[in-house]
């Protein structure tokens, strides 16, 4: 992996972590909007992505390809019973995730960052656009965590 994206990619979970962890615990259970996710169930959805992204970044780096299913979001939460956990806890599952995705993200061969990926029916995309694709993903889920707080 060139260092460049991995270095980018870690420092980019550190803030997303602090951003995170500075969310007041008395939001956890509160709605992001009317209609919405709890804050629990956000970061319940970002462990999600990170277990399902994990694999297409493993297998990509060592199939050169990827080729899997979307996931059912709204299924994969209430299977695991996000809103039901404590949000120290919630917290604590999203922080080793991550770490393993650091780790994971730091040993992809650079040669392997334009394996093609599919995701469900969606077009190709390649490896390195997934990893890239992860972060906003999370930033974007930390807005909507971080919203009327």
């Amino acid at each position: 992996m060139p260092a460049e994206l991995a270095t980018d990619f870690a420092n980019a979970i550190a803030e997303i972590e602090s951003a995170l962890f500075a969310t007041p615990g008395i939001l956890a259970d509160v709605p992001w909007r009317a209609g919405g996710w709890t804050r629990k169930q956000i970061v319940g959805h970002l462990l999600d992505s990170a277990t399902n992204n994990r694999q297409r970044f493993v297998r990509a780096a060592l199939d050169g390809s990827y080729c899997g299913p979307q996931y059912e979001q709204q299924q994969w939460i209430d299977a695991h019973g996000y809103a039901d956990q404590p949000w120290a806890k919630l917290l604590a599952w999203w922080k080793c995730e991550q770490e393993i995705l650091v780790a994971v993200v730091s040993r992809i061969p650079a040669e392997r960052l334009g394996a093609l990926c599919v995701v469900g029916e969606d077009v190709p995309v390649t490896l390195e656009f997934l990893i890239r694709n992860y972060l906003s993903h999370q930033r974007g889920h930390l807005d909507q965590i971080r919203s009327a707080e």
